[in-house]
């Protein structure tokens, strides 16, 4: 679709051309193969020297569908669609390492990647160190001659940091590391990484874009080049999003804007009045003027997104009270969706941390994240302020 029309147009119409029944709505292709007319045309297909759809596994229109509105957002130039966000970290990042290789990435990132690099890439000699992303110059001590990724998200997860996105692309050109950011929390719609010198960019389907908490799935995005890489290795290792998983995410983001930019209005009031409580010893939002990282988040980001970040006083105690008197929000561990999420990462998605791990990621025992959802915002507020009266 012509870049003349809107995004929230391009949204909406950048769609799969139809079929000879000419359907208005996307049909589901629910296929694990499709047909070629002679041998020639297979053997072309396979050879790609011909552009057509062969397996599910390696592509899907209803997958394409999905991957081209991710890529119209970012600005990139390919895309590839996975079953799951973590499908999508681990597979963008494995093609581009060997054994004995390096990453560097920030301390504060979701607890399940952190299992990842810690846990399970040791096994294959594949080490990682972390860096405090509020203190980036750090990383010309911590760079090895192995590093081949240099990894962040921005905001963070659960801290609702910002991280200097242009400064790790200038730091990565400069060592020839891939950098790649995991752009959940903002969406496309409110930060573009690869504008900012990211490589690569990945996304958990499940968090926003779907924002209702219906399915699962994840995607990259960025240089065809590198996305040819990611692609060729997860035809192979069958890391494929479902064609029904893909049609939900492709009509979920038809309404990507109108979800986000309210829910981030939302937050931003509500974390105003969190600051007023006393039971609050500090409130993390982007774009409140308290946050350290205020001046960059505003000029990285367009809103502040959805999720909201306080400390209670009183630790752990008083962070499994607060989410026990809550009535409206969901206790859950997604976020993103039209429903109000409370979270308290350091006893759920940030257990298997250790206590120096914990305070290296700036996760307190009293911290609860909140994921802001579409409910009357005077709701929304009343629920969290009875739940402080009763610590």
């Amino acid at each position: 679709m012509s870049k003349k029309y809107g995004i929230e147009t391009q949204l909406i119409r950048n769609q799969l051309e139809r079929s000879h029944y000419k359907e208005h709505s996307v049909p589901l292709y629910l296929t694990s193969s499709f047909v070629f007319d002679d041998s020639e045309s297979m053997r072309a297909a396979f050879a790609e020297e011909q552009d057509q759809n062969i397996y599910s596994r390696f592509s899907n229109p209803n997958v394409t569908e999905f991957v081209d509105k991710l890529v119209l957002l970012e600005g990139a130039e390919a895309g590839y669609a996975f079953a799951t966000g973590m499908a999508a970290v681990y597979n963008t990042i494995i093609p581009f390492l060997n054994a004995g290789d390096h990453i560097l990435s920030a301390s504060s990132i979701f607890g399940s990647t952190h299992t990842l690099f810690t846990k399970y890439l040791p096994k294959w000699a594949i080490e990682t160190t972390y860096f405090n992303g509020n203190s980036l110059d750090e990383l010309e001590g911590l760079v090895q001659p192995n590093t081949r990724i240099l990894f962040a998200e921005s905001p963070t997860n659960p801290g609702v940091d910002i991280i200097d996105i242009k400064r790790l692309g200038s730091f990565a050109a400069k060592h020839n590391l891939l950098l790649v950011i995991d752009n959940t929390f903002a969406t496309p719609l409110l930060q573009q990484p690869l504008s900012l010198g990211a490589d690569l960019v990945v996304h958990s389907g499940t968090k926003l874009l779907d924002g209702q908490g219906r399915v699962l799935g994840g995607a990259v995005v960025g240089r065809s080049e590198l996305v040819r890489e990611i692609y060729l290795f997860s035809r192979n290792t069958g890391p494929a999003l479902s064609p029904f998983n893909a049609w939900i995410l492709s009509k979920s983001m038809e309404t990507l804007s109108l979800r986000v930019y309210k829910q981030s209005e939302s937050a931003l009031r509500l974390a105003h009045i969190l600051e007023q409580r006393g039971e609050v010893s500090f409130v993390k939002y982007p774009f409140l003027a308290s946050h350290p990282q205020y001046a960059l988040a505003k000029e990285q980001m367009k809103a502040g997104g959805n999720v909201i970040s306080f400390e209670l006083v009183g630790g752990k105690t008083a962070g499994q009270r607060f989410m026990d008197a809550l009535e409206l929000f969901s206790l859950t561990a997604n976020l993103g969706d039209s429903r109000s999420i409370a979270t308290h990462p350091a006893s759920t998605t940030h257990s298997k941390l250790t206590d120096e791990e914990l305070e290296k990621a700036g996760i307190g025992k009293g911290l609860v994240r909140l994921s802001i959802g579409l409910e009357t915002f005077e709701d929304i507020v009343q629920d969290v302020l009875n739940a402080l009266d009763k610590l």
